[in-house]
C-alpha cells in the first residue's frame, strides 16, 4: 500500500526540483526526504525520480504519482472543510469571481440567491481563472465564475479530475474609441482599419489574445497604456489615450466613449462556472449556479439591446 506521506515528499521534490528544498519547505531532512522517496520506491517497485547535476526529475512511474497526490491532497482538503462545515450553525457557500464578472453578474444573481436562501453565509473571493479553478478543486471556494478566451475551457474531462464546466455565456469584445475618433460614427470595424492607432489594455492578460489579431489583421500593436482594470481603461480611451478592445459585459457606458462592433472573426471571451464533481454539489452551490445562469441570460439580453446586437 502507497504511504500518503510519501507522496506528499514526493509532490513537494517534484515542486522544488530537489531533493534539499523539498526537505527545507517539509521542514524534514534531505536524508529523510531521500529515505521517503527510496521506500515509496520499493513498494512500487519502479524508479520515481532520477539525480542529477541539474536537480531531479521524475520518471514517467513518479509523474503519475504526483498526479495521483494531486488529487488526494484536494479530496482530503475538501473532506476537512467538509467536516469543518458540519461543526457551523449556519451554511456557508464560497462563490469566487473575475473582476467584471463579479461587478456585472454576481449582483443580480446574490440578489436571487439571498432573497431564496437567506440562512446561507456567503463568501464572495475576487480571483482570476487560474487561481480560482485549483480554489475549487481544493474545497476553497465552492464555485468560481470563470473564462476563457479561443481554445479550451479552462476544465475539460480528464484534464481537471473532480471539476465540471458548466458554460454561461458568450461575451464578445467591442471596440471602445475615443470621441470623434474617424470611426466613431461606423456601426462596425475591421481591426485592419486601427493599424495606425495606438491601444489600451483593459487586461493584461489579452495581450497576447489581441497582438494574434493584430497580426491576422495585418498590423503591430502599438501600446499606449496598460491596466488590468477594464472599466479605468475606458476612462483612459474616452481622454483620448488610445482605443481598447473591451468584453461586452465590461462595458461601461462612459459617456464620451463610443463603441463600435468587430466584423468577423470578431473575437470574444466564453464565461462558465467551474463546480466540483467530486461529491454531490450542496443545495446552495446548485441554487447559486442557477442564479448565475439566469443572470448571465439577463445580461446578454440586456446589453444586446443597448449596443443594438442580436442576443
Amino acid at each position: 500500500m502507497i504511504d500518503v506521506q510519501r507522496l506528499r515528499v514526493l509532490r513537494a521534490v517534484a515542486e522544488h526540483g530537489s531533493f534539499n528544498k523539498a526537505a527545507g519547505a517539509l521542514l524534514l531532512t534531505p536524508s529523510a526526504v531521500s529515505q521517503h522517496v527510496a521506500a515509496l520506491e520499493r513498494t512500487l517497485g519502479h524508479p520515481v525520480a532520477v539525480r542529477s547535476t541539474r536537480g531531479v526529475t521524475l520518471t514517467e512511474p513518479g509523474r503519475l504519482l504526483v498526479e495521483a497526490a494531486e488529487t488526494i491532497s484536494a479530496e482530503l482538503d475538501q473532506v476537512r472543510r467538509a467536516i469543518d462545515r458540519l461543526a457551523q450553525d449556519r451554511p456557508r457557500l464560497t462563490v469566487a469571481t473575475f473582476g467584471s464578472g463579479g461587478r456585472r453578474l454576481l449582483p443580480s444573481a446574490l440578489s436571487r440567491f439571498v432573497q431564496a436562501h437567506p440562512e446561507v453565509e456567503l463568501t464572495v473571493l475576487e480571483s482570476e481563472p487560474e487561481d480560482a479553478v485549483p480554489m475549487v478543486r481544493c474545497g476553497a471556494a465552492d464555485l468560481a465564475l470563470a473564462y476563457h478566451f479561443d481554445g479550451p475551457p479552462p476544465v475539460r474531462p480528464g484534464t481537471r479530475p473532480g471539476l465540471g464546466w458548466r458554460p454561461l455565456m458568450e461575451d464578445p469584445l467591442w471596440l471602445v474609441l475615443p470621441p470623434g475618433h474617424r470611426l466613431a460614427g461606423r456601426d462596425s470595424a475591421d481591426l485592419g482599419e486601427l493599424s495606425g492607432d495606438r491601444w489600451v489594455l483593459g487586461c493584461l492578460k489579452t495581450e497576447a489574445f489581441l497582438r494574434r489579431y493584430a497580426e491576422l489583421a495585418g498590423f503591430e500593436l502599438r501600446v499606449g497604456a496598460s491596466t488590468t482594470d477594464y472599466f479605468f481603461a475606458q476612462t483612459l480611451v474616452a481622454a483620448g489615450v488610445g482605443v481598447c478592445l473591451v468584453p461586452q459585459v465590461a462595458l461601461a457606458g462612459a459617456a464620451d466613449a463610443v463603441t463600435v462592433r468587430v466584423e468577423p472573426p470578431r473575437p470574444a471571451r466564453h464565461i462558465g462556472l467551474v463546480l466540483s464533481r467530486r461529491r454531490p454539489a450542496s443545495a446552495g452551490a446548485e441554487a447559486l449556479a442557477d442564479a448565475l445562469a439566469a443572470a448571465a441570460t439577463d445580461t446578454t439580453t440586456a446589453a444586446a439591446a443597448r449596443t443594438g446586437a442580436r442576443p
